[in-house]
């Protein structure tokens, strides 16, 4: 009852003091510091209301039924004079609690870690991946992209100015420390640009545009990255069917499709500096080259459609006559010096070929002396020279271990967005993915029961029987028994070439034939002979290093990271499952050069198959159905390291005698970077390693770098059964 009485005294004072017009002044007493708080609480309440009333009256969009024009400040002048002249003054003046800083306040807390978990949910999913500056990846995916203005609405307006000040702090270490810190401290030393330059990308690393005018769905996609952009995203969860449409090529021709799809590369260093936004991928080599002198005057992004065979690159879009003159150009205008050309990963393979194409009278017709006069190094970045074993299951099944080691409620929702079947048709689709299927057979990758590689990066111990890296495409015991199972065996890597023939259609095996060769010459004779076969450019097992015994040849790569190696299979054993194999048309039988890539006819049917992600042997490094050997991450040890250090030092390979510079890069990411770090030697991430930056720009000044040596390369190249 006190307390009543109490409230109801406080009530009565403010209600005296309303009556009379004005706020009670404090003269010190209780009831006179209880007045005080009342009136601050009303006055408070008061002048939040104001500005409440004040905000929606000036909201842009807001609706005014009853006013005729924006509310100016005289009309919130008439609000506020609406109220007793003692409380109008007041408002304003409230001894405010300073407030909490945003970034402090729970609700912040909350929301960052929820938009950081979904953010690393998709991030994880891979690729994209993020920078290290997450907020600066943020926002600019949030400036440069009109599809998130709806997240922008969900997200509080707090949130994002409080992502834009952590930024925008950190943004001057960000810029002035990473990106250029290799650049600016050999420029401090007096390195500077020398040679011309010319960038040539690796697989899917190049943007890919529409140019279609057609008036179909891609129209509303002209001149949008439909490949390397958020636009690519979009499209892909909103627009799949047309997605693909465009981005599929002719299964007979190579070339756009006859629906009207015209995809070209994205050109400058634009198309492949970035993947997306935020996830770089040539951009931290641009900008040292840069920090040393070098220009659009001296350096070139050779940016090619991927997705077409080598040759098919210069029938529909003239890229290596384009690329042949550029070099000549540059080489012309920059005193004489000859140009550093450097690739990476299938855009080392690019390199190569040209190299047989610009010397060639079916290809370049430069003469047998163009890449000596032109050419004075050739870096070589992971080149995946020999192939890479996961092009098989990516052909075979739409599979990879990125794929096949999801969980299973991720592995449901990407069937149901793209499934194991539409990967695989989109892959067969792009002749440019199959020039990256593993070479030299069994000689270089094993047989069922042996490979060179079958010894323990660490102990050196010899690996055999069931646990040597031959057996490439293994089934479960009870799946290789015969009777009432399926009857099937493990394959060595030859072998799974006729499996994989058995499982694709005819156009396929058409393609394979036409642009590429697999296998390995013995003899000078047999080299002599490939030379003059464009097919055979491809192979550095077929074929012979240009006479340029003045260029350099380095070879930079990652090892120690666990790399696609085999595959467990499994078979839908299903009664009816069986689906028939497209067969060539009588009039054409498949041209194909050996036995490995004939399509079997005892097999006319073919069962669904893909990775068994049940299988996993620790003792084997088999997870989830895939095993893990020695490597980048993406290209085999044996694919990146073998002519390196041992095929290119046989004459028939190098009948010039080309000098090769072999420098490993040991994996040391650092584990609070999502991209590794300076130290990482992952296949992508390497292009952001410090020292490779700085190795780069040595050689492009005309320096040289040393020779190391850290995998057992050697040993594995020595038991390759080529002589």
């Amino acid at each position: 009852m006190p307390n009543k009485k109490k409230k109801g005294s406080k009530r009565k004072n403010a209600d005296e003091s309303k009556s009379n017009g004005s706020i009670a002044v404090s003269n010190g007493s209780p009831s006179a510091v209880s007045q005080r708080k009342a009136s601050n609480r009303v006055a408070k309440a008061l002048e939040e209301g104001i500005q409440d009333v004040e905000g929606l009256l000036r909201r842009p969009n807001a609706p005014r039924r009853s006013l005729s024009a924006p509310p100016d400040d005289a009309c919130i002048q008439k609000i506020r004079e609406s109220l007793p002249l003692d409380l109008a003054s007041h408002t304003g003046h409230v001894h405010k609690k300073k407030p909490t800083p945003f970034r402090e306040k729970k609700r912040f807390i909350f929301g960052l870690g929820a938009f950081i978990g979904v953010l690393l949910a998709v991030l994880f999913a891979k690729p994209p991946q993020v920078d290290n500056s997450m907020w600066e990846v943020m926002l600019e995916a949030m400036d440069n992209s009109d599809w998130v203005e709806d997240i922008r609405g969900v997200l509080p307006s707090g949130f994002l100015n409080e992502a834009k000040r952590m930024e925008a702090a950190s943004k001057g270490t960000t810029l002035k420390g990473d990106p250029f810190s290799a650049g600016i401290a050999l420029a401090k030393k007096g390195v500077t640009a020398n040679h011309p330059v010319v960038m040539v990308p690796g697989v899917i690393s190049t943007g890919l545009e529409s140019w279609s005018t057609e008036e179909t769905c891609a129209l509303p996609y002209f001149r949008k990255r439909l490949w390397g952009s958020w636009n690519m995203m979009r499209a892909m969860l909103l627009d799949k069917t047309c997605w693909m449409d465009q981005l599929k090529l002719d299964l007979h021709t190579g070339l756009d499709p006859s629906s009207g799809g015209k995809i070209r590369a994205a050109q400058g260093f634009d198309a492949a500096d970035f993947f997306i936004t935020g996830y770089w991928i040539w951009s931290k080599i641009i900008e040292n080259l840069a920090a040393i002198g070098y220009d659009p005057n001296n350096m070139l992004s050779a940016a090619y459609d991927w997705r077409l065979a080598y040759g098919n690159n210069e029938v529909r879009d003239h890229y290596f006559s384009k690329l042949k003159m550029y070099i000549e150009y540059s080489v012309k205008f920059n005193e004489g010096k000859k140009a550093v050309i450097t690739g990476h990963s299938m855009g080392a393979q690019v390199i190569f070929w040209f190299m047989k194409w610009v010397e060639s009278p079916l290809g370049g017709n430069g003469g047998p002396t163009w890449v000596n006069d032109h050419i004075d190094s050739f870096i070589n970045i992971s080149g995946s020279m020999l192939g890479t074993p996961k092009a098989i299951a990516a052909l075979l099944s739409g599979e990879m271990k990125d794929t096949a080691q999801l969980n299973a409620f991720s592995v449901y929702g990407l069937e149901k967005f793209l499934s194991k079947q539409e990967r695989a048709d989109l892959l067969r689709s792009f002749p440019g993915i199959a020039s990256m299927l593993p070479k030299g057979g069994d000689a270089v990758w094993g047989n069922e029961t042996w490979a060179p590689d079958d010894i323990d990066p660490e102990t050196g111990e010899e690996r055999s029987g069931e646990a040597s890296y031959g057996s490439f495409i293994n089934f479960r015991p009870e799946n290789t028994e015969t009777g009432d199972n399926l009857g099937l065996r493990n394959l060595s890597l030859a072998a799974s070439f006729d499996y994989l023939m058995q499982h694709t259609p005819h156009s396929f095996h058409k393609m394979l034939a036409t642009n590429y060769s697999h296998g390995v010459a013995h003899t000078a004779a047999e080299v002599e002979a490939n030379n003059r076969n464009p097919a055979k450019w491809i192979n550095p097992l077929e074929v012979s290093l240009p006479h340029a015994p003045d260029m350099k040849i380095y070879c930079l790569y990652g090892v120690g990271k666990p790399t696609e190696r085999g595959y467990w299979y499994t078979e839908d054993s299903t009664p009816g499952a069986q689906v028939p194999i497209e067969k060539a048309p009588a009039e054409e039988k498949c041209p194909c050069m050996n036995s490995s890539q004939a399509i079997p006819k005892e097999f006319p049917w073919k069962r669904p198959t893909w990775i068994d992600n049940t299988v996993n042997i620790p003792d084997m490094n088999v997870d989830h159905g895939v095993r893990m050997g020695e490597g980048d991450g993406t290209v085999s040890l044996i694919s990146t390291g073998y002519m390196c250090v041992k095929g290119w030092t046989i004459p028939r390979y190098n009948p010039a005698n080309v000098s090769v510079i072999t420098y490993e890069m040991l994996d040391q990411p650092d584990r609070f970077d999502i991209r590794g770090g300076p130290s990482t030697a992952d296949h992508v991430d390497v292009l952001g390693r410090a020292e490779l930056n700085e190795f780069i720009l040595r050689i492009s000044a005309g320096e040289s770098i040393p020779t190391k040596i850290i995998s057992r390369i050697k040993e594995i190249a020595e038991r390759v059964h080529i002589s």
